[in-house]
């Protein structure tokens, strides 16, 4: 242990919400201020000593409405000083571990001493809009054509295929079938369901409680995640039409659109002796990755082999792993890759990897994701007694984060 370590001394989450659920109408900053606020409370540290706060966040139509500057709105919103520095990143799903990258480089070179990670996203709370060439500059008499920003999550406006496209050809390139996908994803609930039953996603580890105010009566309590499904099978996921025209890629296989928020603090283990705090982990790398747009769901593997050779290290040396279900695709394909196609080393990465369930049972609000798979697999390997994970996270044309963390 180095006393220059970066450490992870407090993770947190609300519980994530359906595209139609509880969440729907509220907003991501309302989402966002109580889990900073939570991640600071629950190791009483005082907002005025955190330097920076990254905030990650992917879907600005969202948030529009209140300008810009989210990090900003919501720091101050959670009490943080005015002196306190925010950054607003997005880098698509990958912009909270974005976030904790960032934060580890800072308190490596010695700019920072304690950073907050973070993001949040609601994805059923997107409006629908009018363009600025429709409305401002041209409307006349008549109606006016509303667009949907989460329609095809507006790759194709620009030219891109549709991620889910995208994944289910790569997937077939790489030899995984619609049936494996089918069967990783009704997994992914099961074990969720699993872990919930054994007290893994409970209030006051990696999950918190979120109130959410009514106009009449006493606000809505929400303490546990709401998409996990019980009710699948693999006929009713068989039958299911694949969406954007993908081969493979369904609603079933896929995670739906989510709301949740989700907050990491990291510090220098000299900071956090000081302070008397404890470490859950150690951060011992970071790395970013990009590639080709066609090929997002190869970009988590990349990330991975890219941070583990840096370290002189295999996925051998590895023990738990978190790779985002974008879609079953990815997780899928990433793994086959790391397995370097050989299937027993297939079959033994995917054994050990979101072993809790994934983003497909879960939820994946895009801006929250990458800092929940990452605490998701710190409180495992607590649970275990310790050791090295890898987490993973792609987002869209095909960029990547991993971080390597021990317990």
């Amino acid at each position: 242990m180095n006393a220059n370590d970066v450490v992870i001394v407090s993770a947190v989450r609300t519980p994530f919400g359906k595209f139609d659920g509880v969440l729907k109408t509220t907003r991501s900053f309302d989402i966002a201020i109580p889990v900073l606020k939570e991640v600071a409370g629950r190791i009483k540290l005082d907002p005025k000593d955190v330097d920076e706060v990254y905030y990650g966040t992917c879907i600005p139509a969202e948030y529009a409405i209140l300008t810009n500057v989210p990090a900003r709105q919501i720091t101050l919103g959670a009490g943080f000083p005015e002196e306190n520095i925010s950054l607003t990143i997005d880098r698509a799903c990958c912009s909270s571990m974005t976030a904790l990258r960032l934060g580890y480089r800072a308190i490596k070179s010695g700019d920072a001493e304690v950073v907050i990670a973070s993001g949040a996203e609601n994805m059923g709370n997107v409006p629908l809009i009018a363009s600025a060439e429709k409305v401002r500059w041209g409307s006349r008499l008549g109606p006016v054509a509303m667009e949907d920003v989460l329609f095809e999550l507006g790759y194709g406006r620009r030219g891109f295929a549709p991620v889910a496209t995208d994944a289910g050809h790569v997937s077939l390139e790489y030899g995984v079938s619609r049936e494996k996908q089918d069967e990783w994803a009704l997994k992914s609930h099961e074990k969720w369901f699993q872990a919930y039953k054994e007290g893994k996603f409970k209030i006051g580890e990696e999950l918190m409680k979120l109130e959410i105010s009514q106009k009449k009566g006493d606000p809505i309590v929400m303490d546990k995640d709401e998409s996990p499904r019980a009710n699948l099978s693999p006929e009713k996921m068989a039958s299911l039409k694949p969406v954007y025209g993908s081969p493979t890629v369904t609603a079933a296989n896929a995670p739906g659109m989510n709301s949740g928020a989700s907050a990491i603090v990291i510090m220098s283990r000299r900071k956090a002796e000081s302070m008397g705090l404890k470490v859950l982990a150690t951060i011992e790398a970071c790395q970013a990755a990009a590639g080709t747009p066609k090929y997002m769901a190869c970009v988590p593997a990349q990330a991975i082999d890219k941070m583990l050779a840096k370290a002189g290290l295999s996925i051998d040396n590895i023990d738990l792993v978190e790779i985002n279900e974008a879609f079953a695709a990815v997780t899928l394909v990433s793994l086959k890759m790391l397995a370097k196609d050989d299937p027993k080393k297939w079959q033994a990465l995917q054994d050990k990897t979101n072993v809790n369930g994934g983003a497909i049972a879960i939820g994946h609000p895009v801006g929250a994701s990458g800092a929940r798979i990452t605490m998701t697999m710190m409180y495992e390997l607590m649970r275990r007694g310790g050791g090295t994970g890898v987490a993973a996270i792609c987002g869209g044309l095909s960029q990547g984060e991993a971080i390597m963390i021990k317990v």
